[in-house]
């Protein structure tokens, strides 16, 4: 059983990388077989169908990322952290994998809307929404759902021109947004945001 999990750790991590660094239609099951060391009978008794493994690699993804997302995150007020997001993604947008938001890159490549992977990348959109309108409702907004919303326009955005650009200041413009947002639109009893 272990050799399972670990045979499937395996196939899903290097599906993901290719995915992500190649897109789903780039990505062949041979370079998939080659990539994880799993052999193309054991991918296809684990998932039949490539949509599945490339779903469940996105999953695995998700969890992930937003593990990595809610850590890098979770020091300070309401406001502070929300603040946080932006330097985080900074930090994302410069390590030398960064190709974008995987869950937008694979839903613009699957045309069918009740595709697996189109519900992976909505459950993921769904999920982060959820964590910032966790902070927004913190933080004493008069709309935390609006102001959540916003925000994830925000990292989506800078995301998209930092992938698109190469340039990483995208966190930083995001971010100066972000601090007026909150500046302007946070009730004035002392959960301001600190000046950048």
């Amino acid at each position: 059983m272990l050799e399972d999990v670990s045979l499937q750790q395996r196939l899903l991590q290097a599906t993901e990388s290719l995915v992500y660094a190649g897109g789903i239609n780039a990505t062949g099951m041979d370079a998939i077989v080659k990539a994880s060391g799993v052999a193309r009978k054991s991918i296809y008794r684990l998932y039949p169908t490539k949509e599945m493994l490339v779903a469940a690699a996105l999953r695995a993804r998700d969890e992930r990322w937003m593990q990595w997302f809610i850590a890098g995150t979770s020091a300070g007020s309401p406001s502070e952290r929300l603040l946080a997001v932006f330097p985080l993604l900074r930090s994302w947008f410069c390590a030398p994998d960064f190709h974008g938001c995987a869950f937008i890159n694979a839903a613009g490549e699957v045309g069918d809307p009740d595709s697996e992977i189109r519900a992976v990348a909505l459950l993921h959109k769904q999920r982060l929404l959820a964590y910032l309108n966790e902070l927004t409702t913190a933080c004493g907004f008069a709309d935390p759902e609006a102001m959540a919303r916003q925000f994830l326009l925000l990292i989506d955005g800078a995301t998209a021109v930092a992938m698109v650009t190469g340039q990483a200041d995208a966190a930083d413009s995001a971010g100066r947004t972000a601090q007026l947002l909150l500046q302007t639109l946070l009730p004035s009893d002392g959960l301001n945001p600190p000046q950048a």
